[in-house]
């Protein structure tokens, strides 16, 4: 465990992906089986344990310490997993013989142990390891690990561990099990490549690089054809003996939240679309918001009612497999006639094709893009014609044109530290913007938003400094912070696209919002309103994802 702790230690401490990757490779090479298993299992989220709700740690906590020193403490931590490591006072004497306190004993532990029996377990764990154990196993009984890596960033250390593609590991990884050692033993040159029972395994997709400033001057619009750039999720939908799975475009089994589409599928192959909410374009009904989509999104079940309020659809964007054929040396064109030819025989209430956009210059291109026809449209893909399907993203075969992103001014309202790095900071922010006070009361602030990122370590400083010295109020770890027409701070927000929402106090919801400057030269009275974002919305501001 302590191995795994001290890989935890340097990864939190780690800014640089490279160097994260040098570390998980080191350890993935030294760790003993099932040991290095079982923490690939725990970074990449494929971990099941039976995991403790952080109630029960407080009350653990509670046992041993006073409950508003216990408060303070985490207050000023931030993380739970982090106070408790910190503070817990373990019952066995330096030096003792504790056993075997490995990785993979523990998981055994936590694998088998009773529901009546997981509190006990866990006080006696906690007093056996030492303060950095405590930590590292904390994150693994919590499931949230919030360190700084991805699955993604897992799967290509496992890559370069063994010098093998990422892609190899992509294909190979949803037909294998924790603590994969057959996937350990063949990146070791032990054994041969794992053999998979389950044909309908996910394939790494191809990415597109966003247009540059320069980009299309370089390239002949003859030799590309052009796509809108749909408002839902990226997914991968397989079917191939039998067996059919949705995956999202980073690989997570997303089948049980969709059955709908599952029930659908009368066609073997592999299609890479977008998963949206609505209507078809071949039913003639409007495709919904993203706003309701999310109604559908991260259920391992849905109800039948849910189904029918948002029915899903898969708009299709290109051919992996038909039937058995691997269609990803084919040129893009060729794939293309392929996907048309399927879609015309399957279901017209479940599946479409995203249509092509007839186009003779950029110019042209340019003014199509900035006025779609479609509110759920965010922008155009561009496709060479000749390009086969490549995972991962190399600039040239595929571009993403997207319209450019909608900003407001807004005033900070809330504020919350951080996790991982970030867990002495406030980095978590609410902001709003200003309305008419339904009380008659003149103006009034209304939270719009939430964001904690885009901004830069320094002016995160700016921002971490602004909360401490101007909290108002507290609501546990929340702070409230100076909001004034002539005293607060202002912030621009950036975000990809906005909605009407029900669950939002200002009815609305942002896409993607993130503080992209700091207006330190504004007053919060010069901040925006609630009618500017309505009428975002009139106006058809569309709703974004990132393909």
């Amino acid at each position: 465990m302590r191995d795994f702790a001290e890989l935890l230690d340097r990864l939190v401490l780690t800014p640089s992906r490279n160097a994260k990757i040098r570390l998980l490779t080191d350890y993935f090479r030294t760790a003993p089986d099932p040991d290095r298993g079982y923490a690939l299992a725990a970074l990449a989220g494929t971990l099941t344990l039976s995991t403790v709700k952080p109630n029960v740690l407080r009350q653990l906590m509670l046992e041993r310490m006073d409950p508003v020193l216990f408060q303070y403490s985490y207050d000023y931590v931030g993380d739970l997993a982090e106070t408790i490591s910190l503070v817990w006072e373990g019952t066995e004497p330096d030096g003792a013989d504790v056993g075997d306190l490995s990785l993979g004993s523990i998981v055994a532990q936590l694998q088998s142990v009773g529901r009546a029996d997981v509190r006990n377990l866990v006080r006696t764990l906690l007093d056996r390891l030492d303060g950095s154990s405590r930590f590292a196993f904390l994150k693994l009984i919590t499931g949230s690990m919030r360190i700084g890596v991805s699955s993604r960033l897992v799967k290509q250390a496992l890559g370069e561990m063994g010098t093998v593609d990422v892609g190899e590991i992509e294909t190979l990884w949803h037909g294998l099990l924790p603590p994969y050692v057959e996937l350990f033993a063949w990146l070791d040159g032990h054994s041969g490549r794992p053999e998979l029972t389950m044909p309908a395994v996910f394939h790494s997709v191809m990415l597109a690089t966003p247009v540059g400033d320069k980009d299309l001057d370089s390239i002949d619009p003859a030799d590309f054809v052009a796509e809108w750039k749909w408002d839902g999720i990226r997914v991968q939908l397989a079917n191939l003996s039998g067996t059919r799975r949705l995956y999202s475009r980073s690989g997570d089994d997303i089948s049980g939240a969709f059955p709908d589409i599952l029930e659908a599928v009368d066609f073997e192959g592999v299609i890479d679309g977008e998963l949206l909410v609505g209507g078809t374009l071949r039913s003639n009904q409007a495709t919904r918001s993203f706003s309701d989509l999310q109604q559908r999104l991260n259920r391992k079940v849905v109800t039948r009612k849910t189904i029918e309020e948002y029915p899903a659809f898969l708009r299709g964007y290109d051919l992996l497999f038909d039937g058995p054929r691997d269609m990803r040396p084919e040129p893009f064109d060729v794939r293309r006639e392929a996907l048309e030819r399927l879609i015309a025989t399957t279901p017209p209430l479940h599946f479409d094709l995203s249509p092509l956009v007839p186009f003779s210059s950029w110019e042209e291109l340019d003014r199509l893009r900035t006025a779609p026809p479609d509110p759920v449209i965010e922008g155009i893909m561009l496709k060479r014609r000749d390009s086969p399907y490549t995972p991962g993203r190399m600039k040239g075969p595929w571009f993403k044109w997207k319209r450019e992103p909608y900003n407001i001014d807004a005033v900070l309202m809330y504020a919350q530290r951080g996790h991982g790095k970030r867990s002495s900071y406030y980095s978590d922010f609410t902001f709003g913007v200003w309305t008419a006070s339904d009380k008659g009361e003149g103006d009034v602030l209304v939270p719009v938003g939430k964001a904690y990122f885009g901004f830069t370590d320094a002016e995160l400083e700016v921002l971490d400094r602004y909360v401490r010295n101007n909290t108002v109020e507290r609501f546990g770890p929340v702070r409230s912070v100076r909001a004034e027409p002539d005293q607060g701070f202002v912030v621009e927000v950036a975000f990809e696209g906005i909605a009407f929402s029900s669950r939002h106090k200002s009815g609305v919801a942002m896409r993607f919002p993130r503080i992209s400057r700091l207006r330190t030269d504004k007053l919060p009275r010069d901040a925006d309103r609630l009618e500017t974002l309505v009428s975002m919305i009139d106006a058809g501001a569309p709703v974004t994802d990132d393909v």
